[in-house]
């Protein structure tokens, strides 16, 4: 992988064609999930864009998905400020239960109740690490915050979760 970097970088088009392809599904996964389809596709296009121009600056010294996804999700901010919108609602991220909750789980609309009611920070953190798989290093450097800080939102975001989930008894 590092060579196909380092010739994208010196301007090689096959392999900048390569590192696009190999990273498309995930970084317009990552941005449909929190703009829609359209905006979302947008914003991956702008982040390849993007990442073109940046990459003779990339150092190598996080992953390069890692440093891929913290363009995708500064153009993701960038796009919802433009479009003076937030991201996506959480709805939109999962289908929300049916009108008959019982057949889907109750625990499910609990869940989706639980997740709406955190913040965006917790909430950010938590939808990357469970759902994207990110790990605590990853969305920290998406993010642009410390390890730590992601440790701990995501310690506060479960308790609260956990906290709903209970019916709000610890």
């Amino acid at each position: 992988m590092d060579e196909i970097i380092r010739k994208a970088a010196g301007g090689d088009q096959e392999s900048l064609a390569r590192l696009v392809r190999l990273h498309y599904e995930a970084v317009c996964r990552f941005c449909m999930r929190r703009l829609g389809p359209d905006l979302g596709q947008d914003a991956a296009q702008e982040t390849f864009v993007l990442m073109q121009k940046r990459l003779p600056s990339y150092r190598g010294e996080a992953r390069f998905s890692t440093w891929l996804l913290g363009i995708a999700h500064n153009q993701v901010r960038a796009t919802a400020r433009k479009r003076r919108r937030e991201a996506l609602p959480l709805e939109d991220w999962f289908p929300a239960p049916g009108p008959n909750p019982e057949e889907q789980g109750s625990d499910r609309a609990a869940l989706h109740s639980a997740l709406s009611a955190l913040t965006s920070e917790h909430r950010e953190v938590v939808l990357m690490h469970e759902v994207e798989g990110l790990t605590y290093a990853e969305i920290a450097g998406i993010i642009g915050v410390p390890e730590g800080t992601v440790k701990s939102r995501l310690h506060h975001a479960f308790a609260r979760l956990r906290t709903a989930m209970n019916g709000g008894s610890k």
